[in-house]
């Protein structure tokens, strides 16, 4: 479907400029714990390597800080427009899409790439047929919190912050995704239940009904790509 020129016209200018990037997790420096990019830039192929930590176009920094976290507490990861950007420069209003986040188990968290299966979703904030999960990510000043679940095993993992963009994902390959991963290592943990995992790339397909949609025809239900939340 078709959509207004104006909005087509206003879509393309804030998509050359409007990025976002994770650059903190529970306000730790920029880049102690979190693979800050080189750019904030999004990936728009799913079944790149990219998708999974973010790389390729924007190679991540390394770091070897793990950051400690225990079972059901929040956890607060910050997302900024430029490493730079305060709390009132979050991203573009016009990127309207869903909030996400996954986790995965790993033997090293400073040196695992995350490519692959493992990956289970804790968080997801999608449409409410009126607001976004990007409007309230906005509103909360880029925190967006998510609760570590008590069920799980203890060790390292990686915490992955997952923002998609929709307003040029009317056409294929223009939903725009926006990663990075936080190391962080699990305390606490009953390891009384095993998470079903799936793969990233793998888990999402450029056709998916919550990656090929159209911002802009009115509709008033959103179904965010990948698996189903883990709940303990």
């Amino acid at each position: 479907m078709k959509f207004s020129s104006s909005i087509a016209a206003a879509a393309a200018l804030s998509s050359a400029s409007a990025h976002t990037i994770f650059v903190s997790l529970n306000n730790n420096a920029v880049g102690d714990g979190v693979r800050v990019p080189s750019y904030d830039g999004p990936i728009t192929e799913v079944t790149s390597n990219d998708i999974v930590c973010n790389g390729g176009p924007n190679p991540t920094q390394s770091t070897p800080t793990i950051i400690t976290v225990q079972v059901g507490s929040q956890a607060k990861l910050t997302w900024r427009h430029t490493l730079t950007s305060g709390p009132s420069d979050v991203i573009d209003a016009s990127h309207k899409g869903p909030v996400m986040a996954y986790m995965k188990k790993v033997s090293n968290a400073a040196t695992d790439s995350g490519i692959g299966s493992g990956w289970f979703k804790i968080q997801q904030d999608g449409f409410d047929g009126t607001t976004w999960g990007v409007d309230r990510l906005i509103a909360n000043q880029g925190v967006q919190t998510v609760t570590i679940p008590q069920c799980i095993a203890p060790g390292q993992y990686l915490l992955r912050g997952e923002l998609i963009a929709l307003h040029a994902a009317q056409n294929q390959n223009g939903a725009q995704f926006y990663m990075e991963c936080a190391q962080i290592n699990v305390v606490g943990g009953s390891a009384s239940k095993t998470p079903s995992t799936v793969s990233l790339p793998g888990a999402y397909k450029a056709t998916d009904a919550g990656i090929l949609y159209n911002l802009y025809n009115g509709q008033k239900s959103y179904t965010p790509p990948g698996p189903a939340v883990f709940t303990c």
